[in-house]
């Protein structure tokens, strides 16, 4: 009778021993996907003992990229995707050129086909959407504008994926001596699907879901309200691939997009939580499931020069893009670090390399491996970021001058009107509530400063005439260059993931009897943060900019 319940033998293979490592992992203070990849090592083909079905669990896993990118389509907002396409776009272009130039001539060295090459090197350039997502909500950096950066990179780098496994096949063509006459209609098709797919979810979607879930969310049923949202997800990614050639995860992706700005976003983020992070621990197990620990034996240092790519190479090559466009150390350490790793893109174009006869039996083998200590190791690093920032600034006077060099931006013009820096509200970020906040104050003559931490809003800002200040408030410097010494009230409008605290004690310390409002989390964070000296600390979760900005303009008032 079990032989023919191959699914709920591979669930429970992969659930249990997941459970039993990862909770061994977790005590031994290791990350606990240490422990899921180590179950799939287990389970896999390549070890002695029971062997379940990898198929089954690269489709169970394949749900899990869907759900969770579904998961992040609900958290960003297609303001802040536009936010930073301005590194996000370069960044994920050059980062992936670089990565590809150096597998392509490492696999070269080996003696490869040029054509085995240039799909090698491109399977070491792209980073798991997955395992990024993971780390940055295990550290609280999803909504961070550093966590933003990142995502959008990966977006963009997920897009140009998509591009590549569909024009592969004429590429090997134009690399193995062929015409290649279909490269450009296949590209120009490709392009097209892809819009077609983008417009119908911008135009349609933002239409069609919210008036589906509305009308679920009336029957008062939860369970049909969670089927609902798993629906959505899944037959969306779906469809897009089926219909538009668009990989499974930009599909869930931008079906979370869609949602985003539907009341039922919070909701619809709470309720797919349990089935994200249990795929996302069956993820984890079938990359685990694929690798063969005698390729460390049999080619050890391939292994090492692979994960060196993947690991330092485009690493070094992001952080250096990002420091050029004036961005901080912080953040080009936060996005080294996301891009660490390789996943499941790597996984489709290596296979999709073999299928085509281009990629060495081994090719494979050496990308798992890389993808497998990356994966590992990727907690790792995110972990020494600070500690590496630190470490960096006091040792090198380079980094210093990178840290603190002149930049426009991060301070107000001299030009700036002497309303702006005497009695004005300081407003501490400018997303959803921020622009309502600092629209209803503009429509009432208020002066304000914004304080931002995303140089495109910034500039946007500026050239609108209106003041902003680019940085982190909670460093001291920034709500200096904002003139908090002298200004007539503190609004911390930034996402709840924020340290407000800093904020407060700077503020308290230049100016003591400033009116202090604030966005809180919860009703808990909201009692600590008072009892640290703000005056309002609102934590409304339906109408938060109305309820903030209540109590923004009371303050006001009452000064006057």
């Amino acid at each position: 009778m079990h032989a023919h319940m191959p699914l709920v033998i591979t669930l429970a293979a992969a659930l249990g021993l997941a459970l039993v490592l990862g909770f061994v992992a977790a005590r031994l203070n290791i990350p606990a996907l240490v422990g899921y990849l180590a179950a799939g090592v287990l389970l896999g083909p390549h070890t002695p003992g029971f062997v379940a079905d990898i198929d089954l669990a690269s489709q169970l896993a394949e749900i899990g990229v869907m759900l969770l990118m579904f998961g992040v389509g609900l958290h960003f907002s297609i303001d802040d995707l536009m936010a930073v396409r301005k590194i996000a776009v370069p960044g994920a272009v050059v980062q992936m050129a670089v990565a590809t130039a150096m597998g392509a001539a490492l696999a070269t060295w080996w003696g490869w086909s040029p054509a085995g090459a240039l799909v090698f090197g491109i399977s070491l350039s792209v980073a798991s959407t997955v395992v990024l997502l993971r780390a940055l909500e295990a550290r609280g950096l999803l909504d961070s504008q550093n966590g933003r950066i990142a995502v959008g990179w990966l977006i963009v780098e997920d897009l140009a994926m998509v591009l590549v496994l569909v024009l592969l096949p004429s590429l090997v063509e134009l690399q193995t001596g062929g015409s290649g006459d279909g490269l450009w209609t296949t590209l120009v098709q490709t392009l097209l699907a892809v819009g077609a797919f983008v417009a119908v979810m911008l135009l349609a979607g933002r239409r069609v879901l919210p008036w589906l879930l509305w009308h679920i969310s009336k029957t008062g049923s939860r369970e049909l309200f969670t089927l609902c949202v798993m629906a959505v997800a899944v037959s969306i990614a779906y469809g897009a691939s089926a219909l538009f050639g668009v990989s499974v995860a930009l599909g869930a992706f931008f079906a979370g997009l869609v949602l985003r700005e539907s009341e039922f976003s919070h909701r619809a983020a709470q309720e797919s939580l349990p089935f994200r992070d249990a795929f996302a621990v069956l993820f984890f197990v079938s990359v685990g499931m694929l690798f063969d620990p005698l390729v460390l034996v049999d080619r050890p240092l391939q292994v090492l020069a692979v994960t060196a790519i993947i690991m330092l190479g485009k690493s070094l090559a992001a952080a250096g893009l990002v420091l050029a466009l004036r961005y901080p150390l912080n953040t080009a350490l936060t996005v080294s670090a996301s891009l660490a790793q390789i996943g499941e893109f790597s996984f489709i174009l290596v296979a999709m390399g073999g299928k085509l006869n281009v990629l060495p039996p081994e090719a494979q083998s050496l990308v798992v491996a890389g993808a497998l200590l990356s994966i590992a190791m990727n907690p790792l690093l995110f972990s020494a970021v600070e500690p590496a920032r630190r470490w960096v600034l006091q040792r090198s006077l380079l980094a210093r001058r990178l840290e603190s060099r002149d930049d426009p931006l991060a301070e107000l013009p001299m030009s700036t009107d002497r309303k702006y820096l005497a009695r004005q509200v300081v407003l501490v970020g400018h997303g959803l509530v921020g622009q309502r906040i600092a629209q209803a104050l503009a429509e009432r003559s208020i002066p304000f400063v914004v304080v931002e931490q995303n140089r495109e809003r910034v500039e946007a800002l500026r050239a609108a005439g209106i003041p902003a200040v680019y940085g982190n408030a909670a460093e001291p410097e920034v709500l200096v260059q904002a003139h908090i010494a002298e200004a007539g009230m503190l609004v911390v409008a930034a996402s709840e993931s924020t340290d407000v605290r800093p904020m407060i004690q700077t503020a308290r310390t230049l100016n003591p009897d400033i009116p202090v409002v604030v966005r809180a989390p919860n009703e808990e964070e909201a009692g600590y943060l008072i009892a640290e000296g703000a005056q309002q600390a609102v934590h409304a979760k339906g109408a938060l900019a109305e309820v903030m900005l209540r109590e923004v303009l009371a303050g006001v008032a009452a000064k006057e």
